[in-house]
C-alpha cells in the first residue's frame, strides 16, 4: 500500500494535530451554518426586502447549488495546485461574498452573493477531507473524520436555533453579519493553522484532461462508490429528520415549541456522544465493522418508527427515544463511510471528496421535499425516507463486500498506462 501524499513513509497512522483538526472542523461548519442560520428570519427578510417567500427560497437554492458545483471545481483544483492556495483564495472570496450578503439592497443581489458564497464556501468541506487524507490513514483518519462528521451533523441542527435566538436582538442583517464573521474566522483558521499537505510530486499535472482521467480512475473503484453512496444516503436520512422534525415533534407528537427546541438540542448532543464513542472504537474495531453495525441499528430503529407512524401508534414515550438513537447513530455511519471512501483514493483525495460532497448535498436536496409530501400532520414520509435511506446505505456497503483493499497502484500510474 502506498503512503498518503502528505505523510512521510512509515507515519501513515500519524494523529492529526488538534489545532489542524479544530481548523478543519471550523471549515466544515461554515457551509451548514450559512445554510440554516438565517432561515428563522425569512419573514422579516421578505418584509424588509419587499419580496415573497419564493424569491427568498432562491437564496437557499443558490447557496446549495454553489456548494455542490463548487466542490466539483475546487476538489480537482486542489489535486493539481495543492491544498493551501485554493483554500485561502476561496476563504477570501467567501468572506467578501458574506459581507456583500449582509449589505444586499434587494433579494436578487442577495441571490447572486449567496451563489458565490456557496461556491467559495465549498472549499472548506472538500479540502478539509483532502487534508485529512493527506495527513493520516487508518485509525487516525477515521477519528478525524468522526470529528468532522459530528460538526457537519450538529451545525444544521444548531444553526436554526442560533438564528432564532439572534433574530430579536440583531435582526436578519445581524445574522448575516455573524455569518460574515464566521467566514473571517474560516479564513484566519486556514491562514494560520492549515499548512500545505500535498507534496508537489503527488500533484496532478496536465490540465483538465488529466483531471478528467484521474476522476475516471476514482469513479471506477466500486468500493469508493459504495462507501460514498453509503455516506450520502446517511446524510439524506439526517436531512429527512432535520426537514420534517419540526412538524413531526410538534404536530404529530403534540410537543410545544420550547420542548421541540430542547429535543433538537438533545439529539445534537447524541450525535456528539456517538461520534466521540466511534473515535474511540475505531482503535479496537475495523471501520467497516463499525459501519455495518451502526447501519443495521439505524435501519432497525427507523423501521420501528415507520411501523409506529403507519399504524398510528407513534407516541412521545416510544418515538422520541427511537428517534434519538437513530439520529445519534447516523454520525458514526457517515464518519466511517467517509473515512473508508476517501481512503480508497489517497492520491486523488480532492476529486474523491468533491464527488462525495456533490452526492451528499444532492441527497439532502432530494429528500427535503419528499418528507413534506403527506402534509404537516403525519410522520409517515419522514420515517419512510429515513428507513429507505438507511436500507440503501447498508445495501451499498454490502455490495462491495468482496472488493480488495486500497489498490497498490496510484491513480497517476493508472493514467500513465492509458
Amino acid at each position: 500500500m502506498s503512503a498518503s501524499p502528505g505523510i512521510p513513509p512509515g507515519h501513515e497512522g500519524s494523529r492529526v494535530r488538534p489545532a489542524l483538526l479544530l481548523a478543519l472542523a471550523l471549515l466544515s461548519a461554515v457551509a451548514p451554518l450559512a445554510t440554516d442560520m438565517y432561515l428563522p428570519a425569512f419573514t422579516s427578510m421578505a418584509a424588509d426586502l419587499g419580496t415573497d417567500a419564493a424569491a427568498l427560497q432562491l437564496t437557499l437554492t443558490a447557496f446549495l447549488a454553489g456548494l455542490g458545483v463548487g466542490q466539483l471545481i475546487v476538489g480537482p483544483l486542489s489535486d493539481r495546485l495543492g491544498r493551501r492556495s485554493p483554500l485561502l483564495v476561496a476563504a477570501g472570496v467567501c468572506t467578501a461574498a458574506s459581507v456583500l450578503c449582509a449589505l444586499a439592497p434587494n433579494v436578487w443581489v442577495l441571490v447572486g452573493c449567496r451563489a458565490v458564497q456557496g461556491l467559495a464556501g465549498s472549499a472548506g468541506i472538500v479540502i478539509g477531507r483532502a487534508v485529512i487524507s493527506d495527513t493520516a490513514r487508518g485509525v487516525a483518519a477515521a477519528r478525524a473524520f468522526s470529528t468532522l462528521v459530528a460538526i457537519g451533523g450538529i451545525a444544521p441542527v444548531v444553526a436554526p436555533l442560533a438564528g432564532g435566538a439572534l433574530l430579536g436582538p440583531v435582526g436578519w442583517r445581524g445574522i448575516l453579519w455573524v455569518l460574515a464573521g464566521t467566514s473571517v474566522a474560516m479564513f484566519l483558521a486556514a491562514l494560520f493553522f492549515v499548512p500545505e499537505t500535498l507534496r508537489p510530486e503527488h500533484r496532478h499535472a496536465g490540465g483538465l484532461g488529466a483531471t478528467g482521467r484521474a476522476a475516471r480512475v476514482v469513479l471506477a473503484d466500486r468500493a469508493y462508490l459504495g462507501y460514498t453512496l453509503a455516506y450520502a444516503l446517511g446524510f439524506g436520512a439526517l436531512m429527512g429528520y432535520i426537514s420534517a422534525s419540526p412538524f413531526v415533534v410538534q404536530n404529530v407528537l403534540g410537543m410545544s415549541t420550547a420542548a421541540y427546541s430542547a429535543i433538537f438540542a438533545m439529539n445534537a448532543l447524541g450525535m456528539v456522544a456517538a461520534s466521540a464513542a466511534n473515535a474511540r472504537l475505531v482503535g479496537r474495531f475495523k471501520s467497516r465493522t463499525l459501519l455495518r453495525t451502526t447501519q443495521s441499528a439505524v435501519a432497525v430503529l427507523t423501521a420501528a418508527l415507520m411501523v409506529l407512524a403507519v399504524t398510528g401508534r407513534l407516541v412521545p414515550a416510544v418515538g422520541l427515544p427511537l428517534l434519538f438513537l437513530a439520529v445519534a447513530l447516523l454520525s458514526p455511519v457517515m464518519s466511517n463511510a467517509s473515512a473508508l471512501a476517501i481512503g480508497r483514493a489517497p492520491q486523488s483525495a480532492g476529486i474523491a471528496g468533491a464527488v462525495m460532497g456533490a452526492l451528499q448535498f444532492g441527497a439532502g436536496a432530494a429528500v427535503s421535499p419528499l418528507v413534506g409530501l403527506g402534509g404537516a400532520h403525519t410522520a409517515v414520509p419522514m420515517t419512510v425516507v429515513m428507513t429507505v435511506s438507511a436500507l440503501l446505505s447498508a445495501a451499498c456497503v454490502a455490495a462491495v463486500r468482496n472488493v480488495p483493499g486500497v489498490p497498490e497502484r496510484r491513480p497517476e500510474a493508472a493514467l500513465a498506462e492509458g
